[in-house]
């Protein structure tokens, strides 16, 4: 987010493209052979790109994951991240920058979503300053970031039911929430606090909810103080199964503003979804060898 609030990014680089329509109709067999780096920008003139890519587009070593002509690379104290995208209707058009994530501090914290650990979230730096450099007027900016990543070994339509997700900054550093309704009926409610140096800790968290759908009728909740109701101050990605905001909402009496996800795996899993889906979500199989 930029400091001033008017711009935001996200970017995901993924290793088996979870929400794609190719690598469901594959049947998951070769997460290599979908991969992606979805670029999602908010603000006026804001694009979604997400190109699903075969194997032959993917490079990776330890400190770097090069997908197509798009990369991340982990310089030791930076995530640097260089865009070379093409953007999804209905503004096609080339997607093309630099992205610094520099985090006050990397954590040691990682937390199963699920008893066996076919789910696991690693909040890598939930307290973070990114400069953002886009070939495009008026995207350059900096602001507060944040650097997470996640693993799976099966379908999260197989465990989950529904979850929501939401990253505040705090005048201490950052509040995470992570609440999930399994599909064996177990619930995960996770809240932590991370300070500037790093480190995480378990906090009492306020109530679960509930606050105005999405347009897509989605359920969104987050945690609120009791008598508070959270609500969105800037719309960012709305789709039928999944909807990503920033959302203010009042934590321990603090008024913060962050971004929140709700997820419905329920709806993600109808199959009438998928060709939805594939026209925001364009496959490339080959990718010429370096």
């Amino acid at each position: 987010m930029s400091d001033d609030g008017a711009h935001a990014i996200s970017i995901i680089g993924f290793i088996g493209s979870v929400f794609s329509p190719w690598y469901h109709w594959s049947g998951r067999g070769d997460p290599a052979n979908n991969c992606c780096l979805n670029v999602a920008t908010y603000g006026p003139g804001g694009r979604f790109a997400m190109t699903d890519r075969g194997r032959d587009a993917l490079r990776t070593t330890p400190t770097r994951l090069r997908i197509g002509p798009s990369e991340m690379h982990w310089t030791g104290s930076q995530l640097r991240i260089d865009v070379n995208e093409i953007s999804s209707p209905p503004l096609v058009s080339r997607m093309r920058g630099r992205i610094v994530v520099t985090p006050e501090a990397v954590t040691d914290v990682e937390l199963p979503l699920t008893d066996d650990g076919a789910h696991v979230w690693r909040p890598f730096a939930p307290v973070s300053r990114i400069r953002v450099d886009l070939d495009a007027p008026g995207w350059q900016f900096s602001g507060h970031g944040y650097f997470d990543a996640n693993f799976g070994t099966r379908r999260l339509e197989d465990d989950f039911s529904y979850w929501t997700w939401g990253r505040f900054p705090t005048k201490a550093g950052a509040a995470c929430f992570y609440d999930a309704d399994r599909l064996d009926g177990t619930t995960l409610q996770a809240a932590l606090a991370f300070d500037g140096q790093g480190r995480g800790r378990d906090v009492p968290a306020p109530p679960r909810t509930d606050f105005r759908r999405s347009n897509w009728l989605l359920r969104r909740e987050t945690r609120a103080d009791p008598g508070t109701t959270p609500k969105q101050v800037k719309a960012m990605l709305d789709a039928p199964f999944y909807n990503r905001a920033v959302v203010e909402t009042v934590i321990n009496g603090e008024t913060v503003r962050g971004v929140h996800e709700a997820l419905d795996l329920n709806r993600y899993a109808n199959p009438l979804l998928k060709p939805m889906l594939a026209v925001r979500v364009p496959r490339r199989r080959s990718w010429p060898q370096a």
